[in-house]
């Protein structure tokens, strides 16, 4: 994924250095990348950081004080990063006008979006404030065997219904490997059915149940194949990630809100049943207190 992301980075400030896309080039108009790490167990990170979650949270302290493991100790620290993670969306709002994407590389432990309350929290917070694009980086070199890439369809749809936000499937070492059979798999049923049926691991009939059943939610699926190595595709997945931004502002945004106006709704009914409430133990008291006063006058 920091491999995926480096090329990316590297297209887009190749693509900026250009020009701005408008016949002209002015230095003023040109856009900038803004990339976030919170990857907090990587060694090294391959592409420039602006915003590092290792400078804020120490993965091999954390794992120390409070004696955990690997996926545990980065479970943790997303959890504390999440707690302070309004500075962070503070600072990307500042310059969200002059900058055109904004990459966050996060770790690869499916967990983090799927189970665990921070992934949820980073995610909301940036989709309320700017356009999110998920792009989820598929091995396409482990997707060569049929039960491996449904695997991968099963992650692919457990994230894509879980974060509701626009979704790109995106195959990565496509110069080793063509990510056209993964298409067809996608597309085709039939197709997929036949090369499960070539392999003859015990996985084979749950692959093949899993395909029927998760096939229509990832036929429709916007995809995309590049290669880190080569740089080729990245156009294609650029392309994409324009529709998916559109997407958002026709889809998730009006959703949003809906969602908005029902919390809101859901408040309001709350706070006047506890008004009607008040109001009625207010004058329950105030029943009692004159009941009290014709005892003392007879």
């Amino acid at each position: 994924q920091a491999e995926d992301e480096k090329s990316l980075q590297s297209y887009l400030k190749r693509k900026s250095d250009v020009g701005t896309g408008d016949g002209t080039n002015d230095p003023k108009k040109r856009k900038k990348v803004y990339t976030i790490n919170l990857d907090p167990a990587v060694r090294t990170v391959p592409y420039q950081c602006n915003i590092d979650i290792r400078d804020s949270v120490k993965y091999k302290d954390v794992m120390k004080q409070y004696n955990l493991g690997p996926n545990g100790a980065i479970m943790t620290c997303l959890n504390l990063f999440a707690t302070r993670f309004d500075s962070v969306l503070n600072l990307v709002e500042k310059r969200a006008d002059e900058l055109e994407y904004i990459l966050v590389d996060t770790p690869g432990q499916i967990e983090v979006f799927n189970w665990s309350a921070s992934g949820t929290i980073i995610l909301d917070s940036l989709a309320a404030s700017l356009p999110v694009v998920v792009i989820y980086v598929i091995d396409t070199v482990r997707c060569e065997r049929a039960v491996t890439f449904m695997s991968n369809m099963l992650h692919v749809c457990s994230v894509m219904y879980k974060t509701k936000l626009p979704f790109i499937a995106c195959f990565n070492k496509t110069d080793v490997v063509s990510h056209k059979e993964c298409l067809l798999w996608m597309e085709n049923y039939d197709a997929f059915a036949e090369a499960v049926l070539k392999d003859g691991s015990y996985m084979a009939s749950l692959s093949r149940s899993c395909g029927l059943a998760l096939a229509e939610f990832y036929r429709s699926l916007r995809c995309a194949g590049v290669s880190s190595a080569t740089g080729k595709g990245f156009v294609e997945l650029l392309t994409a990630i324009s529709e998916a931004r559109n997407e958002y502002q026709t889809q998730y945004l009006p959703w949003l809100e809906h969602q908005k106006a029902k919390v809101l709704e859901k408040k309001e009914k709350e706070a006047k049943k506890d008004k009607l409430r008040l109001a009625k133990d207010v004058q329950n008291e105030a029943d009692g207190s004159d009941d009290d006063d014709d005892d003392d006058e007879d």
